[in-house]
């Protein structure tokens, strides 16, 4: 459970940084405050969640793939 919130809170700063880099490096704490009053605020952990998601299915079938060729974790 920890790892996958660590991996959701991952994707949610790097999505963040990507789509709004230059309103975080020249102006953070005017852009978090934006953030929390705009009319939409949930729509960054609805982003998050998609690629969580898309993600997630990524993984499942490495882990199949591995699991069906005999690769083992160490």
């Amino acid at each position: 459970m920890k790892k996958e919130f660590f991996i959701f809170v991952v994707i949610f700063f790097v999505l963040s940084l990507g789509m709004h880099m230059n309103q975080w490096v020249s102006h953070p704490l005017e852009h978090f405050s934006r953030l929390m009053a705009h009319d939409m605020p949930y729509h960054p952990l609805f982003y998050t969640l998609i690629a969580y998601v898309l993600i997630g299915v990524l993984r499942l079938a490495l882990a199949l793939v591995m699991k069906l060729f005999g690769f083992q974790k160490r």
